[in-house]
């Protein structure tokens, strides 16, 4: 079965492995997701990631970030759908819980978060919002 929205997917599988408090989860690879999962990694959401080879299929095996038991990643939502596509100047950026989260934006100097989208005077599309 095809996936409409595999970054969607993505991010379901992270809140469904966190909800149930694992370890590890894993996800097909693509790139988009690697570099999603690029800026997740070092803004400190998650400890990391490995390419790994499940069935002949390439796959991401991320591993969660826990503090004192409590997942790091307390929400994460998409934002931007394959059916409503949200853009968003460099002005326009949104600030996720005052800036104590981030907004992972698609711009044209490649997938990165909104501090790094204001710094470099760039605005993309909002794939995800991450607090």
């Amino acid at each position: 079965m095809a996936i409409s929205d595999p970054l969607g997917d993505m991010l379901t599988r992270i809140r469904n492995a966190l909800m149930r408090r694992r370890g590890k989860t894993i996800t097909p690879a693509s790139r988009l997701r690697k570099r999603v999962l690029d800026v997740l990694q070092s803004e400190g959401y998650i400890r990391g990631y490995a390419e790994v080879e499940l069935d002949g299929f390439s796959t991401f095996e991320i591993e969660l970030k826990y503090y004192e038991g409590e997942p790091v990643i307390s929400e994460i939502k998409r934002v931007s759908k394959p059916g409503r596509r949200v853009y968003s100047s460099v002005k326009d950026l949104p600030h996720v819980q005052n800036g104590l989260g981030i907004a992972i934006i698609s711009t044209p100097k490649g997938v990165m978060s909104d501090t790094t989208a204001r710094e470099h005077n760039v605005g993309g599309e909002v794939l995800c919002q991450v607090s």
